[in-house]
């Protein structure tokens, strides 16, 4: 038996407790470093509900400052992203540089004699890590290292990296940013799901069908994965589903979509994959795609594009998305244009998938308003099989889930 009470997604009493015993006790999604690549490259953005600057310091080491002036904590920087020299607070006038330490005080001499700028640098996060160009922070002094965390999730970052020649994957510029009328587990949830592919997102199936793709799984490949897909955690709350490719890849699968215009650059980006990767990883990389979940809430879609997703709760019932496309550093601009035509078709706010799931997602929220009535959702899909879970079992979802309740309860 595995079942999910449904107060956990409804009751805003829970979302109290969740923000110091999940998002202050773990590492958190930041940025990826191609979005600050000179010194004094700054972005700026809520992790793990705290306002930071996410920058490169005059020394062009990548850095993270909370942005939040230490005189009256006004945010010292307002603008999205940019360049700057120095960070000002505009409400008293204090100033910051690239380093983070208060070099600018007006009518400092009005202040007694101990005090001392040095004091009053911006504060930072207690940890700052990073994996394969993936920032991560953490406001737990006593988190586990970024990599002991991240456990079999790396292995799914580094089946991203290595896309490129270089290992260097580029977020490419534009941002999505859009709200949801649910609570931020079920995007969690929803993010690894495959059991709603078929009835949820048939209108996307009927399109590719319609354009001369062939959705079922290819068999044949064994030697990657079962034919069907398998899902699985990852440990630490990360997990996973890893699928045969049906649905075409900018790197390196060819897709009727494309247009036979691009099978001979695909066809160059595989051979260099083969080249640099050996034959079995090569095919890894290019005839399989996953969607992981970095626990708590960070998604990685590897799938007919690369898409960086991640949330943070406004509510119980409300959360705010934040999503990038991530391609190739090296990349030309047809093999650009077909992977961002790929990722605004599914992933985009208007495309076939995410509409779809946002209306799924908020009809759940509603009907969560039984949740004293109705206590409990079901979760046993795959829970007595032996061997491999396949994609449309639950068994992921419980990973995450325990890991949850692990922190939750290790809080209580």
């Amino acid at each position: 038996m595995f079942r999910l009470n449904r107060r956990t997604l409804a009751d805003p009493e829970i979302l109290t407790r969740e923000l110091t015993a999940i998002f202050d006790k773990s590492w958190i999604y930041c940025g990826h470093e191609s979005e600050i690549t000179k010194p004094g490259d700054f972005c700026t953005r809520d992790v793990g509900g705290r306002p930071v600057i996410f920058c490169r310091d005059s020394s062009g080491d990548i850095r993270v400052f909370l942005n939040a002036c230490r005189h009256r904590a006004a945010i010292v920087c307002r603008e999205a992203c940019g360049n700057t020299r120095r960070y000002n607070c505009f409400y008293h006038g204090w100033s910051y540089n690239r380093d983070g330490k208060l070099v600018g005080v007006p009518g400092e001499d009005a202040y007694p004699p101990g005090f001392d700028k040095s004091e009053f640098s911006l504060a930072e996060p207690s940890h700052v890590g990073s994996y394969r160009g993936f920032w991560f922070i953490s406001f737990n002094p006593d988190v586990a290292d970024l990599e002991d965390y991240l456990a079999g999730a790396k292995e799914y970052i580094d089946l991203v990296a290595d896309q490129s020649p270089s290992g260097q994957m580029q977020v490419i510029q534009g941002t999505q940013e859009y709200d949801i009328r649910a609570n931020w587990k079920l995007l969690v949830e929803n993010s690894f799901d495959d059991y709603h592919l078929l009835s949820t997102h048939k209108t996307w199936l009927d399109y590719m069908k319609d354009s001369g793709v062939q959705v079922e799984p290819p068999r044949g490949q064994g030697l990657l994965l079962p034919s069907k897909g398998v899902g699985k955690g990852l440990g630490n709350g990360h997990a996973v589903i890893d699928n045969i490719n049906f649905r075409g890849r900018p790197v390196a699968k060819w897709i009727s979509i494309y247009g036979e215009e691009a099978k001979a650059e695909i066809d160059e980006i595989r051979a260099e994959l083969v080249e640099r990767l050996g034959e079995r990883r090569a095919a890894r990389v290019a005839d399989t795609n996953r969607n992981l979940v970095v626990f708590p809430n960070l998604v990685i879609n590897d799938g007919s594009s690369v898409t960086i997703r991640t949330f943070w709760p406004v509510a119980a019932d409300h959360m705010k998305v934040t999503a990038w496309a991530l391609g190739t550093k090296e990349e030309s601009e047809a093999a650009r244009a077909r992977r961002l035509d790929s990722f605004l078709t599914f992933y985009g706010p208007g495309g076939f998938a995410t509409p779809d799931d946002v209306e799924a997602l908020e009809a759940v929220q509603a009907g969560l308003a039984t949740w004293r009535e109705t206590e409990w959702s079901e979760m046993t899909r795959g829970l007595n099989k032996e061997g491999d879970q396949l994609n449309t079992d639950e068994e992921h979802l419980r990973a995450f889930w325990r890991e949850w309740n692990n922190l939750m309860t290790a809080d209580a």
